[in-house]
């Protein structure tokens, strides 16, 4: 028997099985779905799609992966290439891993092994903010912030490493006031909280922790698994503001396959290039730097760049605004646009049940969670096909 995500098994509902899957179209051997979140946000070519197939293939041909460990490969080499020229600043040297949560759990290694490699031993703690998520690894739970995803680490209590803080400056100076000698990274996801409720915040805040972490010494982590690759609007948040660690997932290989990587500027790299071998980053997932993966990241960011994704996100963004903005409910509390993102946040959860049944028998695959009812569609989708997603979404407050 599959043991499904975030299900109670014994009471699930049957999930919906795909058959095919091409464009933003999933099928089932009855329907044809619009897949409006993008497979948990990662397909934005959409499936099937022939380049990032024919790379798939052509690398299938001569391996599939052989490990990082005594060994090395083109693809890994070019990738790692690719991601120092493209991403900004000195973000220059790439930790793969195999998702974004392991990513996430490497970068917060980096960031307490640099101050241990220093002889700053009381640099234990991390600076988070509230609602945040950055996967379901015990690290990632501990510095996450909801538990409707974390409950089980009330087993431990409340943790001494981790402070939660609002996405607000006076918050965040006051943190920095308090706890700036002992911590040794503030950990965020940039404009976009995804999992914690689709929360959106000002650059403003970023700015000001970038500002921070430079006073005090502290190392800035940006959590763009979700929100990199232009789902913001930005191509990265890291753009507007250099993290001295970046972590990428989820489109990276275009919701392909499982890969990520955990990006970090010189100076954190160079905290651990000495001549003592306790200093080594000990690290080592499998299937870090796989090749599949590897060929289908360069061929999705290829795509990326060739296909001018960037005002793709930007048409999406206006016909979000364009179809949503003034769209009212006594039920809805907010609706909430950035990029490729849309919200709209329920009073209560229990006004959202049903509603992926009734997209479903619409045509549209969705799947709310909390109370917010949202969006985040593959970047090639039509406007026709963004309309009837967005329709959708206003049609379940008509009925």
């Amino acid at each position: 028997m599959i043991w499904y995500p975030y299900e109670q098994m014994k009471t699930m509902r049957a999930p919906y099985e795909i058959v095919d899957a091409e464009g933003v179209y999933l099928y089932t051997r009855e329907k044809k779905l619009i897949d409006s979140v993008s497979s948990w946000w990662s397909v934005i070519h959409g499936y099937k799609h022939p380049e990032l197939n024919r790379a798939l293939i052509s690398q299938a041909e001569k391996f599939s992966h052989v490990m990082l460990g005594g060994l090395t490969h083109e693809p890994v080499k070019r990738l790692s290439q690719k991601l120092a020229d493209w991403l900004p600043g000195d973000l220059d040297y790439t930790f793969f891993s195999d998702s974004g949560s392991v990513a996430v759990e490497v970068a917060l290694k980096m960031a307490l092994q640099y101050y241990m490699n220093r002889g700053e031993t009381e640099r234990t703690m991390i600076l988070a903010l509230e609602h945040a998520y950055h996967g379901d690894t015990f690290k990632t739970m501990e510095a996450g912030d909801d538990e409707d995803y974390h409950f089980v680490l009330k087993a431990y209590g409340p943790s001494r490493y981790v402070v939660h803080i609002p996405t607000e400056i006076k918050a965040l100076e006051q943190a920095f006031e308090a706890y700036h000698g002992r911590l040794n990274c503030l950990l965020v996801e940039p404009l976009l909280q995804g999992a914690g409720g689709m929360r959106m915040y000002d650059v403003s805040f970023l700015k000001r922790a970038r500002e921070l972490c430079d006073r005090y010494g502290v190392l800035l982590i940006f959590d763009e698994v979700a929100t990199g690759f232009g789902r913001t609007g930005n191509r990265f948040v890291s753009d507007l503001v250099l993290p001295d660690i970046l972590v990428l997932g989820k489109a990276l290989t275009g919701g392909y396959i499982g890969h990520a990587a955990t990006v970090a500027r010189k100076r954190v790299f160079d905290g651990f290039y000495d001549e003592h071998p306790e200093h080594a980053l000990m690290h080592g997932p499998t299937f870090m730097g796989n090749a599949l993966a590897c060929s289908v990241a360069l061929k999705s960011i290829e795509l990326f760049e060739t296909g001018d994704y960037m005002s793709k996100i930007k048409r999406i963004e206006a016909v979000t605004r364009r179809e949503m903005e003034g769209f009212t409910d006594p039920r809805i509390r907010e609706i909430r646009i950035m990029g490729g993102c849309v919200c709209a946040e329920v009073t209560d959860a229990s006004v959202l049940k049903g509603y992926q049944q009734f997209a479903f028998e619409r045509g549209v695959f969705s799947r709310p969670f909390l109370n917010c009812l949202y969006a985040m569609v593959p970047y090639v989708i039509r406007e026709e096909e963004l309309v009837k997603v967005l329709d959708t979404m206003k049609a379940w407050f008509r009925v």
